[in-house]
């Protein structure tokens, strides 16, 4: 296949833009070759500008629930764009999605909407600061929360708990509050707390996506929420991505764990920039205008990224079952591809959520960042350059999480585990 266009528009926008990208996981960087430039969705696929058409398990990483271009979601923004783009003033649409989305989740009282995952997961943190009176925060490696500064850190040397800042512009000061643990290590969340009495909140993705699809062990989360309890600590649940795709209820319908505060975006937007952060009122009264921690933004409920989250969540709220109906599907994909590499001699590691899966090259088991980064990278790489030839669109990068959209029919599924079993036939041949 052709994708002269995308190599003649990557060369352009190198020029234009810093890695000829606006986020750094869309340069390829860790699966080679050039991303390739799309021109539109449809359904289950997505056309880049060379016209090759591509069975699409991205899907945007995560909002778009329904597929690209999804009638009812389309039609709701037309509708919302011909009253106007954006106000800065309240709107019911507001209020309406804020209905919704607390009807989802027992442990939500109060919603607020920012622009994005980053901007909700940093409005948690300043919150669960000011509610506590204390500075320190607990996260873990592998889990990634957005690009604030206080959340840029990597492990300090030694016995170091507390972190340091892992991007250049981020001044160590603003990670020395930042404590890290190890992702489903209950002993080394127990030496944060020995080394820092002043602990507002710990911070997980109860069902981590940034690292590929690793889920918390049940046990573990019973472990933190006993933990917080026992130090007067908040307990954050990222759902920024698993939010409404591993669980129509949250993470906390899985586990039986009730966080303190729970971040949300992607599904929430129905493929528009919207974010948002929920608690029980008293957390949240803590909140401008009503309390004193600060928070706010200029196009934060959004009249036509109001409109999109109305409509996507209206219509999982109409068939709730769709989850059940997509793992089943997602559980089909990497089984089918797991007994493919399995033939050739190829161990793969599978885990799937809700509509989100996740697999990993590796002899055992993945529970944690140093686990998936030992997996085998050279031959994800393979595997994804191979399969998008056939035309089947992976994330270009091991750490990311694939998603099953209801535009993905079985038959595309079939499709894509015979494509597998010819490149894992291809990769083990060399």
């Amino acid at each position: 296949m052709s994708t002269e266009a995308s190599k003649k528009a990557f060369q352009e926008a190198q020029g234009l833009i810093p890695g000829g990208v606006n986020s750094p996981v869309r340069a390829f960087k860790s699966v080679g070759g050039i991303p390739l430039f799309i021109s539109e969705g449809q359904g289950a696929y997505m056309e880049d500008i060379d016209g090759n058409k591509y069975v699409d398990y991205v899907q945007s990483w995560g909002p778009l629930l329904f597929g690209h271009r999804d009638e009812s979601i389309e039609a709701a923004v037309i509708e919302a764009v011909k009253h106007g783009l954006s106000f800065g003033a309240p709107t019911q649409a507001e209020s309406e999605l804020a209905k919704l989305v607390i009807s989802f989740f027992d442990s939500i009282d109060k919603v607020r909407f920012v622009n994005s995952g980053t901007e909700a997961v940093m409005s948690a943190i300043r919150l669960a600061r000011g509610f506590t009176g204390r500075d320190d925060i607990v996260k873990f490696t592998g889990c990634y929360h957005g690009h604030s500064d206080a959340l840029l850190v990597e492990a300090g040397s030694g016995a170091a708990t507390f972190g340091n800042p892992s991007s250049p512009g981020v001044p160590a000061d603003f990670t020395k509050h930042t404590l890290l643990a190890e992702y489903n290590n209950i002993e080394s969340v127990k030496k944060c707390f020995a080394d820092s009495q002043d602990i507002a909140c710990i911070i997980i993705e109860p069902i981590a996506g940034n690292m590929g699809l690793v889920p918390a062990d049940k046990e573990f989360l019973h472990e933190l929420r006993a933990l917080c309890d026992a130090n007067g600590t908040l307990l954050i649940f990222d759902e920024v991505m698993s939010g409404f795709r591993a669980s129509v209820n949250g993470a906390e319908s899985i586990t039986g764990v009730k966080p303190d505060i729970i971040t949300l975006g992607k599904v929430i937007g129905g493929g528009m920039p919207v974010g948002a952060f929920g608690a029980r009122a008293e957390i949240m009264a803590q909140l401008s205008p009503e309390g004193p921690v600060y928070q706010a933004g200029t196009l934060s409920g959004n009249p036509i990224a109001m409109a999109a989250g109305l409509a996507a969540l209206s219509k999982l709220k109409q068939n709730a079952r769709v989850i059940a109906v997509l793992e089943e599907r997602g559980r089909g994909l990497v089984e089918g591809m797991q007994k493919a590499a399995s033939q050739h001699g190829i161990s793969m590691q599978i885990d799937t959520r809700g509509s989100m899966f996740g697999f990993f090259f590796s002899q055992k088991p993945v529970k944690n960042f140093a686990d998936a980064a030992a997996s085998d990278a050279a031959v994800f790489a393979s595997f994804h350059s191979k399969m998008l030839s056939r035309g089947f669109y992976f994330a270009c990068s091991l750490f990311e999480t694939g998603f099953i959209s209801t535009a993905i029919t079985d038959a595309m599924i079939e499709e894509t585990i015979a494509a597998s079993a010819e490149v894992f036939k291809e990769i083990a041949n060399g």
